[in-house]
């Protein structure tokens, strides 16, 4: 009964903060509609204009943060775990067996990534084969495909199923607090030069330009830094930690070039780039990589008759690191914090 009792605790105080942001946004609505367009703004024009402009921009806000907090966590499909008697293989054997045992196991999966020691990744804790860009989530208690991070802020997995919906949160964000203090700075430095009033009003409007402010800054940082990151076609976690292939780390493997890595998140259809709906091409499991991409254009140039210009590194060597085996194993130290421990820590 106590563990139950203190899991339903651990639920709600997760809720909190979402619970913050959600008062915040609609104290800020009471203060810019009601106490700034209705009571101050004098000009019936310039009330229009504002609420015509500021409505839009609340609905794309608000649509995106409902759809960043309730989209499912993208579930690793059953294909990808181990049968009971795998798992309870998994337990027994020395590293050499566990490692025989993945490579079956994923002998038919699209799995392309590895551990240093060059096994397919295996949780430990859903007794599955981890897809490519998978992890863990300590505080979901699961594999999420493609995770970005855990997100306190909207009480889940930022990942496949959801990162275009939190950029697109962040994106509007910005742009509803830029357009609140710019709208309201005129009337802000109106009454911050008439002193003290008794009217609370005037005090909403000063605060309102504060709190847009503030939270406008907050925001350019992340929104810049996630859109450096899709137009690289990383996650948070792989730009602290370069995805591993057969050949060997590479922070660009999933790169396409800029473009294509924009239209793997939002989607080819223009038309929809911008609002908050599903567009991903992928499946969350399977992930074009740099080297298809340039297989295939090899092998077009091949059907021309042409010859490929040579990429970046053709006819160079580059020196491999050796592993221990004994010190490495499936999950080292270091990985077993960074899969079970160290994604679900922090970050918005």
């Amino acid at each position: 009964m106590a563990p139950r009792a203190l899991t339903i605790c651990c639920d709600i105080v997760r809720w909190i903060p979402v619970v913050f942001i959600t008062a915040i946004i609609v104290w800020s609505y009471y203060a810019y509609v009601v106490q700034m367009c209705f009571f101050t703004v004098e000009s019936i024009a310039e009330k229009v204009i504002y609420l015509l402009i500021y409505h839009p921009i609340l609905v794309l806000f608000l649509w995106s943060y409902g759809k960043t907090i309730f989209a499912p966590i993208g579930a690793v499909p059953r294909q990808f775990y181990l049968s009971k008697s795998d798992a309870d293989k998994m337990s027994r054997e020395t590293v050499e067996g566990q490692k025989a045992i993945l490579v079956n196991v994923a002998k038919d999966l699209p799995v392309l990534n590895r551990t240093q020691s060059g096994s397919p990744r295996y949780c430990e804790k859903c007794h599955c084969v981890k897809p490519d860009r998978c992890h863990h989530c300590s505080v979901c208690g699961q594999c999420v495909l493609k995770m970005d991070h855990h997100c306190p802020w909207v009480n889940n997995c930022v990942g496949f199923s959801n990162y275009k919906f939190f950029v697109l949160f962040l994106g509007y964000g910005l742009l509803y607090c830029f357009y609140v203090a710019a709208t309201s700075l005129q009337y802000f430095i109106l009454f911050w030069k008439s002193g003290v009033s008794k009217d609370m009003g005037h005090f909403h409007i000063l605060f309102l330009f504060f709190v847009a402010v503030m939270f406008g800054i907050s925001l350019i940082s992340l929104f810049g830094y996630h859109c450096y990151l899709t137009a690289c076609n990383r996650s948070t976690l792989e730009s602290f930690r370069a995805p591993i292939f057969q050949s060997g780390p590479d922070k660009n493997g999933f790169s396409l070039g800029k473009f294509n890595n924009f239209t793997e998140v939002f989607g080819v259809d223009k038309k929809l780039w911008f609002i908050p709906v599903f567009t991903s091409e992928t499946d969350g499991v399977s992930f074009p990589t740099r080297n298809n991409l340039q297989a295939n254009s090899n092998n077009s140039y091949q059907t021309m008759g042409e010859t490929p210009a040579p990429s970046a590194g053709d006819g160079i060597s580059y020196p491999t690191r050796t592993i221990d085996l004994d010190s490495d194993g499936l999950l080292a130290d270091r990985q077993r914090w960074m899969e079970e421990g160290g994604e679900s820590d922090g970050g918005v």
